[in-house]
């Protein structure tokens, strides 16, 4: 576990955003509550339209010294100058990630739900796992990140770990004592109010 007594948030972005809203809501958010990392998850693959959200949603992040990671794109991290990047091919990219960014960015590895790739990554030197998802979704093979892992992990390795895909109150609670981090995305974006939902979420982990 970190330091903290309970787990930090992870904020994700939505895989899609509207520019010119989403930077207001980001900040109402981090203003709020205390926020460890703000990842730019991005479904496009267009180089302009993602370096135009990272330059909307920087501004947002660094006004407020929240770290600001892009996920899986290294070169972008390296050239724009960010505090990191999110890794979604486990351990492979690790090494490359770190030869290409530095001993002081941040490099997370997400790892599914295989014990295996998480010890690999981590011996390869990511600053954090993730694994998911740990909830129910209708998306990839229906495959669940369990709590035993992340009660294994937080017992036997060192290196912090991110639980995160279709969270719920009651997963938040069962988790709370056996991760660092949540990374909470859709799970609040989608709601009329990201401010009072990311706030639910909170009150469980107490």
């Amino acid at each position: 576990m970190s330091d903290q007594d309970q787990p930090q948030i992870y904020l994700i972005t939505p895989p899609e955003l509207e520019l010119s809203r989403f930077p207001a809501q980001l900040a109402s958010v981090l203003d709020a509550h205390d926020i460890a990392c703000v990842r730019l998850a991005l479904s496009s693959h267009d180089e302009d339209a993602l370096s135009r959200a990272v330059d909307a949603l920087r501004a947002v992040t660094d006004e407020r010294d929240v770290a600001f990671v892009v996920e899986k794109h290294i070169l972008m991290a390296e050239r724009m100058g960010l505090d990191g990047v999110h890794l979604t091919d486990g351990a492979r990219s690790v090494s490359k990630a770190r030869t290409a960014l530095g001993e002081d960015a941040i490099i997370g590895a997400f790892c599914d739900d295989s014990r295996h790739v998480g010890m690999s990554a981590g011996e390869a030197g990511a600053d954090y796992v993730c694994f998911g998802p740990v909830g129910t979704t209708g998306l990839g093979d229906g495959t669940q990140a369990p709590l035993e892992l992340f009660e294994w992990w937080s017992q036997v390795i060192e290196v912090p770990v991110v639980a995160e895909g279709a969270l719920d109150v009651e997963l938040i609670a069962k988790l709370a004592p056996h991760t660092d981090f949540f990374g909470i995305g859709d799970e609040i974006w989608s709601q009329d109010d990201p401010v009072a939902a990311l706030a639910t979420f909170k009150a469980a982990m107490v």
